[in-house]
């Protein structure tokens, strides 16, 4: 009997890998507060709002957010989380309701495994024609407390960080 192309590469069902493992650690309901750099003349501008984190088989996260974006309102944001083992890199999305564009992300684990570091290519905050390099880093303080850090890459080629979230998971 012959096997096919398909069935040598894509075993079912699949099992975790100990990198969707990692990512089970996000899994919860959080608190979140955010700082924002709105400009480079303006103060930071602060808000709050919660987080629903849950799995999708053991091998994606679904985050759903609720609160204030800085600058825009209200919003409603959702990202998804999973490894890709033939790229063997984390690989992902994020959607706001304050938006149209879908951020699409890849990225890494650092060797500690407490950094992901997430890139990802959008519009150009100083100039909505372009298409700017960002990137997104969690990194685990504790089980219970992670911070998201936002970056974008200046036309000079460095990174600047322009947005800060600390989550605490609710007790």
């Amino acid at each position: 009997m012959e096997t096919t192309q398909t069935e040598q590469t894509s075993p079912m069902p699949a099992q975790p890998q100990k990198e969707h493992q990692w990512l089970q650690k996000l899994v919860g309901e959080w608190t979140y507060e955010i700082e924002a750099m709105m400009g480079p003349d303006q103060p930071p501008v602060k808000s709050t709002g919660t987080e629903t984190v849950r799995s999708l088989g053991g091998f994606w996260t679904l985050a759903e957010g609720q609160g204030e974006m800085p600058g825009c309102g209200p919003a409603t944001t959702l990202m998804t989380l999973g490894y890709d083992p033939q790229k063997q890199r984390y690989v992902g999305t994020w959607v706001g309701s304050i938006m149209t564009y879908l951020w699409q992300y890849d990225g890494e684990l650092d060797e500690g495994e407490t950094v992901l570091t997430l890139n990802s290519d959008g519009p150009d905050m100083t100039d909505e024609k372009k298409i700017g390099k960002y990137k997104d880093v969690i990194e685990f303080k504790s089980d219970n407390h992670r911070v998201l850090t936002s970056h974008m890459l200046s036309d000079d080629g460095q990174w600047q960080q322009f947005m800060t979230a600390h989550y605490w998971r609710k007790q």
